[in-house]
């Protein structure tokens, strides 16, 4: 690996683990105030004896949004294990380029729900929430910014391992 592959190398990884990092604290903060949410709704209907109605919709968007931006952490990590156990029973000559047709795939999967995910955010702007009355824009959007970032760190991790940084793990501090 030449000078310049290295320092591309070097870059990507450390935007990835900057990318990684943030969409790791918001996924910790959307647990905490999904956490807070179901303790309120539990307390409410079986210890306050009074109804709250908010809290089973809101915790239906908090783990929709947490859920998916934890997808583009997994990316960076690599630690997907189904990729991780496909791309080890490769013969280590192969690795590289079995891992690049894999994100490649991923990236085509990310690059088309991003796609079709800004054409279902658009038209759930038409129609709002029961509870909330809130444009259901907002919980659909989860989907085209999750793909977003998760085609962003693809395009980070491949370009990390595909230019001769050894692992994901070394990413991980």
């Amino acid at each position: 690996m030449n000078e310049d592959e290295s320092r591309l190398a070097g870059r990507a990884a450390a935007l990835s683990q900057s990318l990684a990092w943030l969409v790791d604290r918001i996924c910790a903060l959307l647990m905490v105030l999904l956490v807070i949410d179901v303790w309120l709704g539990i307390f409410a209907r079986r210890i306050g004896n009074f109804d709250i109605t908010f809290t089973e919709e809101l915790a239906r968007y908090l783990m929709i949004w947490m859920a998916l931006m934890a997808v583009s952490s997994g990316i960076a990590y690599r630690e997907h294990i189904g990729m991780r156990l496909l791309i080890d029973l490769f013969p280590s000559s192969v690795r590289r380029l079995a891992a690049l047709l894999i994100d490649i795939t991923a990236f085509t999967f990310f690059a088309v729900l991003l796609y079709y995910g800004v054409g279902m955010t658009q038209s759930g702007a038409k129609s709002f929430t029961m509870i909330f009355g809130i444009n259901k824009a907002w919980p659909f959007a989860a989907v085209p910014v999750a793909a977003a970032i998760s085609c962003i760190q693809l395009l980070l991790v491949a370009t990390r391992d595909q230019a001769g940084w050894n692992s994901a793990r070394q990413v991980r501090t």
